[in-house]
Formats: C-alpha cells, structure tokens, sequence
C-alpha cells in the first residue's frame, strides 16, 4: 500500500532553517506529484508548495522566496527545504500525493518556530 513518512522536523529559532523530507512506498514514485501541507493550531490545513513529475513547482504566497521543494526519484523522496523560518510557520507539516483517485497522506511532523 501507499505510504508516505515525513522527517525532518524540530524546534528552531526565528530566521534559521530546517529540510523536511518525506519517503514514499508502494507508488511509482517518479510519475506523481507530491505536495507539502501543513495545519497550524485551531486552522485548517492548507497547502505549502507541490512538485509535478516534471518538476514543476507551486507555492503558497506566504512562503515564496523562503521554501523550495524539490524532488530525488532515486531516492523515492520529496524534500521541502525551509529558509528565514518565521513563528507563523510553526504547523504540522504533512507530505501528500494523489495516486488512482485517492488522496494520501503522511502522518505530519511538528515544526516549531520560536521568536
């Protein structure tokens, strides 16, 4: 079956950075896309940034020019490389992808973000 399994997560200041990275099994990998989301407390999940098997990207505007998403098909791997992290960031993030109709989605990882 379809899983995917985030890492990468923690605590970390204002300003720093953090690579979140998510490793799928049981899709071919390199012919889905894959998406980041994430849900802060008492919000509801929202959309991060995604990659299409092209490699083409979209971001969320509150993140643009901070996050970049990327991809190793090799590795059956999707990162989200996380730069001049702000406390609003702080949020479960989630790893997704749409594969025969269906949604799937990693368990989460808490990012925090202190100020």
């Amino acid at each position: 079956q379809v899983q995917l399994v985030e890492s990468g997560g923690g605590l970390v200041q204002a300003g720093g950075s953090l690579r979140l990275s998510c490793t799928a099994s049981g899709i071919i990998f390199g012919f889905n896309a894959m998406g980041w989301y994430r849900q802060a407390p008492g919000k509801q999940r929202g959309l991060v940034a995604t990659i299409t098997s092209g490699r083409i990207t979209n971001y969320a505007d509150s993140v643009k020019g901070r996050f970049t998403i990327s991809r190793d098909n090799a590795e059956n791997t999707v990162y989200l490389q996380m730069n001049s992290l702000k406390p609003e960031d702080t949020a479960v993030y989630y790893c997704n992808t749409f594969v025969d109709g269906m949604y799937y989605w990693g368990k989460g990882i808490l990012v925090t973000v202190s100020s």
